[in-house]
């Protein structure tokens, strides 16, 4: 499949998605600057979150809508007041897609509800990324489906029958292209909570490209996932985690995400197929293996004994798997010490 001109596959380096989400921290130089940093970087793509405030919840102050949960990252916020505070302004969009581009990344979005997606038709957006807490919003898969485009989609917490929903609304809508990414919804996730195994077994059972939505620190987890098939790579990003934001604990700094896409191409790389004996670029070790050599010289009836016959290096001579069956033979001529042994010297 593709993404703008972007060709993903199991035949092309992994997909690398730049995700600033609310890093930008309300300003919009700083979101360009982002946008900077992850082509400096090599990253592929940079995504934005589309909704507002109002979008995403009610502006109430009690209950359920005020995070008291102690290991949240946000607790003591409104969830109204957090989503304000993280929202991307619908203004800047287009700045942002346009520098984007100028910089050779492509860019597109997650949209939050029905109004996000027609508002990102507007600017002609390459493909869709529904959010690992909107995979059981069916109408919203069905509306960003019926686009046409693309659809990238994290998992989440959802279970298999979420996950055979949500693929079936994507696909009976007119989804073509879609993506499943792997993910754990803590912030920051752990590799041991993580379970990329899942990747490959995904790609088996919905029969699609698949990948990784990366919430744990470092890049080993992405790594990992490379290896196992994992095709596209999403991970938080930001300048610097000093500078704070809502998403700025769990996020990648500028020379983290370059490792990650110059780690994932090489584990990408490194899969290769299914092969034994030397390669081609090998062929000129194999004579570093040992082998049989006389080790003293020797005259014509002398009989091979385990001090004048050696297993050595270089692999010139017969494989030492004839060491047993040579010693106690009688050779047929003067042999110098470093000969290498062949059949024709015992008679």
């Amino acid at each position: 499949m593709k993404i703008a001109d972007r060709e993903i596959g199991a035949g092309n380096p992994p997909f690398i998605i730049a995700e600033m989400s609310g890093n930008h921290n309300q300003s919009l130089e700083r979101a360009l600057s982002i946008v900077d940093a992850a082509a400096e970087a090599g990253a592929h793509a940079v995504k934005l979150q589309t909704y507002t405030a109002d979008t995403m919840t009610l502006d109430l102050d009690t209950g359920e809508f005020f995070i008291d949960d102690p290991k949240s990252l946000w607790k003591g916020h409104t969830a109204h007041g957090l989503y304000q505070q993280a929202y991307t302004p619908w203004d800047w969009h287009g700045p942002i897609f346009d520098h984007a581009k100028k910089r050779g990344l492509i860019a597109f979005s997650s949209p939050f509800d029905d109004s996000a997606v027609d508002f990102l038709e507007t600017l002609a957006v390459p493909c869709y990324k529904i959010a690992s807490f909107e995979v059981t919003d069916l109408p919203l898969i069905r509306k960003a489906a019926k686009t046409g485009k693309p659809l990238i989609m994290s998992t989440g917490m959802a279970s298999l029958a979420d996950l055979g929903e949500a693929v079936d609304a994507a696909r009976s809508s007119g989804c073509k292209d879609l993506v499943l990414l792997k993910c754990t919804s803590t912030y920051p996730a752990t590799p041991e909570n993580t379970n990329i195994a899942t990747i490959p077994h995904m790609r088996d059972l919905f029969g699609c490209e698949v990948g990784l939505s990366d919430h744990t620190m470092g890049i080993g987890v992405a790594v990992a996932a490379t290896a196992l098939g994992a095709t596209v790579i999403e991970k938080h990003f930001t300048l610097a985690r000093a500078d704070g934001g809502v998403d700025s604990a769990f996020s990648m700094e500028p020379a983290e995400l370059a490792a990650l896409v110059t780690e994932t191409e090489r584990a990408w790389q490194a899969l290769g197929s299914v092969r034994y004996g030397p390669t081609e670029a090998e062929a000129r070790a194999v004579t570093r293996r040992r082998s049989l050599y006389i080790g003293k010289d020797m005259k014509a009836g002398d009989v091979l004994t385990p001090e004048n016959l050696r297993r050595i290096r270089p692999g010139l001579g017969l494989p030492p798997k004839f060491y047993e069956e040579l010693l106690g033979r009688k050779v047929n001529r003067d042999l110098a010490k470093g000969t290498p042994v062949s059949w024709d010297i015992v008679g």
